[in-house]
């Protein structure tokens, strides 16, 4: 099998978030792959501006990114009880793309935030609105990372034992996916 492309996609633009810490660690846990850290720095979606000017190209480069990738993995922060509204937003234009780039695209969606909870709440609800795209998301084991601030040493490596444990199992289900 060539080596499959894995692609990230974090529901922060912050340079140092959490989030894009949680996905490098899984990356390095995923093994053997061409990593592409997908861009959600997009326009807010308009209809008008559709309408006007067409898919920006950021966009269309984010939809054929997630084509041509062999898995997705995706962490969201939890604000207000729901994921980003730039991973909102980046799904919203997505959508308006031409093909289905989701299509039984298998993929791993995990979360980290301040609170205790760690975006439990939010990465359930990114997984309902992931259903129109009809990818194979999985349903198990879920990272819900609390804290997260916390989690991490100055290598940006996950220090919980359990939580390195929950990922690994979880990029382990994610390349089984790819195999199938």
């Amino acid at each position: 099998m060539p080596t499959p492309v894995l692609l990230t996609l974090s529901g922060s633009l912050r340079r140092d978030a959490t989030n894009r810490k949680l996905l490098l660690e899984s990356v390095r846990l995923f093994g053997d792959a061409s990593h592409v850290q997908g861009n959600l720095d997009l326009p807010l979606y308009d209809g008008d501006v559709e309408a006007r000017d067409g898919i920006p190209a950021a966009v269309q480069l984010l939809a054929d990114q997630i084509t041509a990738a062999d898995a997705v993995v995706i962490s969201t922060p939890e604000y207000n009880t729901a994921p980003s509204g730039v991973l909102k937003n980046a799904l919203d234009w997505v959508s308006r793309t031409e093909g289905r780039p989701f299509a039984d695209k298998p993929v791993a969606v995990m979360s980290a935030a301040a609170g205790p909870t760690g975006g439990e709440t939010a990465q359930e609800i990114l997984r309902g609105f992931l259903l129109s795209f009809r990818p194979r998301v999985l349903a198990e084991p879920k990272l819900h990372l609390g804290g997260s601030s916390d989690q991490f040493d100055e290598n940006g490596h996950l220090t919980s034992d359990a939580h390195l444990t929950t990922l690994a199992a979880l990029m382990q289900n994610l390349r089984a996916e790819i195999e199938i």
